[in-house]
């Protein structure tokens, strides 16, 4: 993926790649993988769609928030550890700044009703984004090893799972990992 990354087009720097992580970072509020999306692949076109999924599919299983993992691992691509540094650092500085001025606020306003209703409304909106993502990435899928109906599945279970019949998050993830690993891993060509 070094070059032209997606559709042609590449960061000059690590400091277009700074600005460019900085501004995906400010435009998502609980969740920027949708705005990441939509950055890098169709504003920008540093990425395909099959890309960006490959990226976030290794970003996932890593510790650690999923969009500054997916910008280690694209900043280190491009431009090793400067670039690394670079991406993370975009994403994470406005936020850590917003984040540290709204918990001072949030502290001084704790008592205030509208405020938790304000935070459980973006809640909502936040998970209106993982799965608006969710639904526009779908398309990537076509050339997944897996095919769509074993991922198809495989999100179903993972819903039903964690959902409906409420258990931990983090064997059902490992478990279902696991064997869609396993399977994905059988299925390749040798």
């Amino acid at each position: 993926m070094s070059g032209g990354a997606g559709g042609g087009a590449s960061p000059k720097s690590p400091v277009a790649l700074f600005g460019a992580f900085n501004r995906l970072a400010l435009q998502g509020f609980g969740g920027v993988l949708p705005v990441a999306q939509r950055e890098l692949c169709e504003h920008l076109q540093w990425l395909t769609r099959e890309q960006f999924l490959e990226l976030l599919s290794v970003a996932q299983v890593l510790p650690g928030p999923n969009i500054v993992n997916l910008a280690l691992i694209f900043g280190d691509r491009l431009f090793g550890w400067r670039g690394a540094a670079a991406a993370a650092s975009g994403v994470l500085a406005a936020p850590l700044a917003i984040v540290l001025a709204l918990a001072l606020l949030a502290q001084r306003f704790q008592g205030v009703i509208a405020v938790g209703d304000a935070l459980r409304g973006m809640g909502v909106v936040a998970a209106g984004l993982v799965l608006s993502t969710a639904l526009r990435l779908a398309g990537g899928l076509r050339r997944n090893g897996l095919g769509r109906p074993t991922c198809a599945a495989y999100i179903g279970l993972t819903a039903i799972s964690v959902g409906w019949l409420h258990w931990p998050l983090l064997p059902v993830v490992l478990g279902l990992g696991s064997s869609a690993f396993a399977l994905a891993l059988a299925r390749l060509p040798r």
